[in-house]
């Protein structure tokens, strides 16, 4: 009798260990109320900018036929370079990622915003291959190709010879190739900030660089103000002219778009007297409505129809230089004077509602929007694969899987503030104003397990909110990172609501969030009210990218 007792008693302790360490979650629901989408709008006769709202920088685009392939970059998240597309440049579905294998995407011990950078998608008419070429900045700058982007990507081809970031390819009528990209200056910058651009011929046979590169522009335009950071170039033709269409000012408040023009890919290249062609950055009311800003970064894609667009990225601050969700995707129309496209006229702030054209009015979309605009969606990890808005950090194990309780997540001794892969899955915050609620079934043992929610910047700027362990106790606590881990506040749970599933639901109001939490059915209970999240800003937190959610579980809370 004694030794069935003991062996009982280890049998439970097993048993707890081994719940302890999953974190069951029932659910994940999602609310965007931004006031600069609660405008009466006609859907069949305009449309919402920014077109992809939320941490969906650095556009890159597309057209084969009637369709139009988007790509963005992705930093450290897995799988990487989403893949969207649309009939009508307006309503856009992720098809998925590019990068969807880790041999395509090796992220081991990245920062956030290492990863990769400003992918570029065009298509070759001559071999009707679609490319996609891209620095990973713990791996190099590489490409990958295929001919239906529905059916997978290759394995990644390494470009040696590109010293720098942003590479861009460009093919001409007669299959032609070439890399553009940004790179140091020829013989060292002259001036702190200073860039160049380089070309080289590429060979579509042979996948490969010939021969050296040819630095087709030093420093940017305005040379004489000592322009930065000329980078995110892309080349095209239109008639006998070659364009040179290229990001300036750095990624902040004073980002811009300029372009050159030549007769030859290989130069030399004249600037456009009326650059920037696009900018944010002089010129506004400060205090203006719906404010954009730092807009650049663009690419530009011609219609079926023959009209121009430019695709750009653009952020939409809630107060001063603040914005938690960081760079969006916009669309604007391209107009053409004297030879030379302008996507917006100088000092004229940036349109949140547009007209479509008439060929775009053709287009009837039945399905919601869930890239821009106000939207909800829930997700209940039914059908056995998540959604592709779901994103890892780093290359992941397999910490999750699905169950009739919802999607379990297997804690691993791992944290969000560590350079590895996390038991984590992350959504964008898409919204200023925006509700996030989950459901999640949790047993902790001790201080160092937890489960819940975390809103994520970067290793250094966040916050976890979870159930865990605190005097012995079961216990709801919220911890704020700013370079130093700080518990904002939290809350022991009595023996009934311990033993019940754990409901948390965080309120973002532009800088400031609210925190919630309820056990089983229970009433929402408030654990902080007016909590600063100006550590989820990428104007406070440096890097790239915008706040993500995330459903988390730990052994090694800190």
């Amino acid at each position: 009798m004694i030794v069935k007792t003991i062996l009982a008693a280890m049998l439970a302790t097993l048993s707890l260990s081994s719940n302890a360490q999953t974190a069951t979650f029932k659910s994940f629901s999602y609310k965007g109320n931004d006031t600069r989408f609660n405008k009466s709008i006609d859907n069949s006769k305009q449309f919402y900018n920014p077109i992809l709202a939320g941490f969906y920088p650095d556009p890159s685009i597309c057209r084969v036929g009637d369709t139009y392939y988007l790509v963005n970059s992705s930093f450290s998240f897995y799988p990487g370079v989403p893949l969207s597309t649309s009939k009508d440049l307006v309503n856009w579905k992720q098809l998925g990622h590019v990068l969807d294998r880790k041999s395509q995407l090796p992220l081991t011990h990245q920062r956030i915003s290492g990863g990769v950078f400003a992918p570029a998608i065009s298509y070759n008419q001559k071999n009707k291959t679609f490319y996609m070429i891209t620095t990973n900045v713990g791996a190099g700058n590489f490409f990958v190709k295929t001919k239906d982007p529905s059916k997978g990507w290759s394995e990644p081809i390494y470009l040696p010879k590109i010293n720098g970031i942003d590479p861009s390819f460009f093919f001409d009528k007669n299959g032609q190739g070439y890399i553009v990209h940004n790179a140091p200056v020829d013989g060292g910058a002259d001036y702190e900030g200073q860039r160049a651009i380089r070309i080289f011929k590429f060979d579509t046979n042979g996948d490969s660089i010939v021969g050296n590169h040819t630095q087709i522009v030093r420093g940017g335009t305005h040379v004489q103000k000592n322009p930065i950071w000329i980078e995110g170039p892309h080349l095209f033709r239109v008639g006998k002219y070659y364009y040179l269409m290229c990001a300036e000012g750095g990624t902040c408040d004073w980002h811009s778009e300029v372009i050159f023009r030549a007769n030859n890919p290989m130069g030399p290249w004249i600037e456009c007297p009326n650059n920037p062609i696009l900018t944010q950055r002089t010129g506004l009311d400060p205090k203006r409505p719906d404010i954009v800003t730092s807009t650049g970064h663009a690419d530009i894609v011609q219609s079926k129809s023959g009209d121009w667009w430019a695709v750009f990225l653009g952020c939409r601050p809630y107060q001063d230089d603040f914005y938690n969700t960081g760079r969006d995707t916009y669309l604007l129309p391209v107009t053409w004077k004297n030879g030379w496209p302008e996507i917006l006229e100088k000092g004229k702030a940036m349109p949140t509602v547009l007209p479509k054209t008439e060929w775009q009015k053709k287009y009837n979309v039945a399905d919601v929007n869930q890239m821009t605009g106000n939207f909800t969606y829930t997700d209940n990890f039914k059908n056995g694969k998540l959604n592709s808005r779901w994103i890892f950090l780093r290359n992941p194990s397999d910490f999750y899987k699905f169950a009739d309780g919802g999607l379990e997540i297997n804690a691993k001794a791992v944290n969000i503030s560590q350079p590895e892969s996390p038991s984590a899955i992350f959504v964008r915050q898409q919204h200023n104003t925006f509700t996030a609620e989950t459901e999640v079934t949790f047993n902790p043992s001790d201080e160092h397990q937890l489960a819940g929610l975390v809103l994520l910047q970067n290793e250094e700027y966040n916050f976890v909110f979870g159930k865990t362990m605190r005097d012995g106790k079961a216990a709801v606590t919220l911890k704020r990172a700013e370079r130093t881990n700080v518990t904002v506040a939290s809350a022991t749970l009595d023996n009934n609501e311990s033993q019940q599933p754990l409901r948390l639901k965080v309120e973002g109001d532009g800088r400031y969030y609210s925190f919630y939490y309820a056990a089983g059915n229970g009433a929402w209970k408030l654990l902080a009210s007016g909590v600063d999240a100006v550590n989820l800003s990428t104007h406070q937190s440096g890097g790239f990218i915008g706040a993500c959610i995330g459903l988390y579980a730990t052994l090694s809370n800190k």
